[in-house]
């Protein structure tokens, strides 16, 4: 009985953290739209927007939160907290929220006063790479 009792209590505590670790709902309604292009690929057109905007802190060399966007693959592998590119749904994934800033402030990327934040077009680009596979 005690053991069963403990079991439950750590399943209970570990959906406590998971619930509390969750980044509060971001409305979509502001998100830029995703760009009309198509064929849109990692390495003609988001790296080059990465390379500007984010390798500093998200490249190669202490990659803060363990993300790099240095390449697809490790892009795709996602940070500490987890995956940040949900292929086919830019709209639920978490780097489009941070780079267009909506949601949690304390999440925008680039961080207010570290850099130039994108602009929506270049948001829209990385939403339409998202959208059609993140290839």
């Amino acid at each position: 009985m005690k053991r069963m009792h403990r079991t439950w209590w750590s399943v209970a505590a570990v959906a406590a953290l998971v619930t509390t670790a969750r980044p509060a709902e971001v409305d979509v309604t502001k998100l830029p739209p995703p760009a009309q292009r198509t064929g849109v690929t990692y390495e003609k057109d988001i790296r080059p927007i990465f390379e500007k905007h984010c390798f500093k802190c998200h490249g190669e060399e202490k990659p803060k939160a363990g993300l790099r966007l240095d390449s697809r693959e490790a892009a795709l592998k996602g940070s500490r907290e987890g995956k940040v590119i949900l292929p086919g749904q830019s709209a639920r994934s978490p780097l489009v929220h941070s780079v267009a800033r909506v949601g949690e402030e304390d999440h925008w990327m680039p961080p207010e006063g570290k850099g130039q934040p994108l602009t929506p077009e270049q948001v829209g680009l990385i939403r339409a790479w998202i959208d059609q596979g993140a290839k």
